[in-house]
C-alpha cells in the first residue's frame, strides 16, 4: 500500500485483548499483531465437559456470570509460540492461575458447571451457542442457535474487531441514558477518527485496507453484527437492553467492523491510522 494512496483517517486511542474468551480482558499500550490477531487474544476458552461446547456470554441463560471473571497474562510481554499462563480473577475477588492443579475445579465451582480451561488447538473446530433476545430486527428471536468457531481459534467470527469513538458517540445521541462505552463492545482496536467523520464511519472502510503505525496492515472484511452480550452487566456497567435495540434501529445492529491481518507487526496507542485502496 503506497503512501500516495493513503488518507489519514484517525488515531489508535486504545488496544484490548481478552486472554480467556468471554471474560473481561486487559487494556494494552502496545500489542503484537500476528496472523491470528493480537498476540494472546482469546488464547484460552472454557469448554463445557457435558456437551463439549465453548462457554460464551452470548448465551447468558447458560453462562450468566462470565463477565464477572477477569483474565490477564502472567507474562504480558511473552512473545513465544507457547501460550503463557493466565491469571483469572473470580467473582468473589479470589485469584487463580492456569498453572494451579485445582484451576478447573475452582472454575467449575464458581460457574456451577463442569468446565475445562483449554488453550486453542491448531486445526480443531469448536462449537458454541448464542441466545437471541426477543427483539425486532434480529435474525432470530427468543431462541438459541449453535455456531462453529473458526478452526484453531476461540474467536466467534474474525480475528480482529475494530471500533471508532465516533460510532459510540453517535449511538449515545439516540439513547443518552445508555452507557455506550468501549468495554461493552469488546473491540481489539479503538480508533478516534479525524474531525467531521460521518455517522458509523467504519461502514465505509469495508473492503479497504487500513495501515496502523509503521507496520500493521488490516483488511476490513465486514460489519460486526451485535448480540445480547452488549446488553449485559459487566464491571460497573449495568444491564441495558436498549443498547442493542438502539444499534438495531440505527445501524442494522452493526457496531464496528471485522478485520483480517494482511501484515503483522507492532501497534501502539497513539499510532496514526491510514485508509488505502
Amino acid at each position: 500500500m503506497s503512501n500516495t494512496m493513503q488518507t489519514e483517517i484517525g488515531t489508535v486511542v486504545s488496544l484490548w485483548r481478552y486472554p480467556v474468551k468471554s471474560m473481561l480482558g486487559e487494556e494494552l499500550h502496545v500489542a503484537q499483531v500476528r496472523d491470528h490477531g493480537l498476540l494472546g487474544d482469546r488464547a484460552y476458552g472454557l469448554v463445557d465437559r457435558t456437551d463439549g461446547k465453548v462457554a460464551t456470554a452470548k448465551n447468558p441463560r447458560k453462562w450468566p456470570n462470565l463477565f464477572a471473571f477477569g483474565a490477564t497474562f502472567l507474562e504480558p510481554s511473552a512473545n513465544t509460540a507457547q501460550v503463557p499462563p493466565v491469571r483469572i480473577t473470580l467473582p468473589d475477588g479470589g485469584i487463580i492461575t492456569s498453572e494451579q492443579s485445582d484451576c478447573n475445579q475452582t472454575l467449575s465451582k464458581a460457574l456451577k458447571r463442569e468446565v475445562t480451561l483449554a488453550a486453542t488447538a491448531r486445526g480443531s473446530v469448536s462449537q458454541s451457542e448464542e441466545y437471541w433476545p426477543d427483539m425486532e430486527g434480529l435474525d432470530h428471536r427468543d431462541t438459541v442457535t449453535d455456531f462453529a468457531l473458526p478452526a484453531g481459534t476461540f474467536f466467534d467470527c474474525a480475528t480482529i474487531l475494530l471500533l471508532t469513538t465516533a460510532t459510540l458517540n453517535r449511538l449515545r445521541d439516540f439513547h443518552p441514558q445508555g452507557r455506550f462505552e468501549v468495554q461493552r463492545f469488546r473491540p481489539n482496536i479503538v480508533v478516534e477518527p479525524v474531525a467531521a467523520a460521518p455517522s458509523f464511519v467504519e461502514n465505509a472502510w469495508i473492503g479497504h485496507t487500513l495501515a496502523l503505525g509503521g507496520d500493521v496492515q488490516l483488511r476490513i472484511t465486514g460489519p460486526c453484527g451485535r448480540c445480547v452480550m452488549t446488553t449485559l452487566a459487566q464491571g460497573d456497567l449495568p444491564k441495558d437492553s436498549e443498547i442493542l435495540r438502539t444499534a438495531v434501529q440505527q445501524n442494522q445492529g452493526q457496531v464496528g467492523v471485522y478485520a483480517a491481518v494482511e501484515r503483522g507487526g507492532t501497534i501502539r496507542r497513539g499510532d496514526r491510522v491510514r485508509l488505502g485502496a
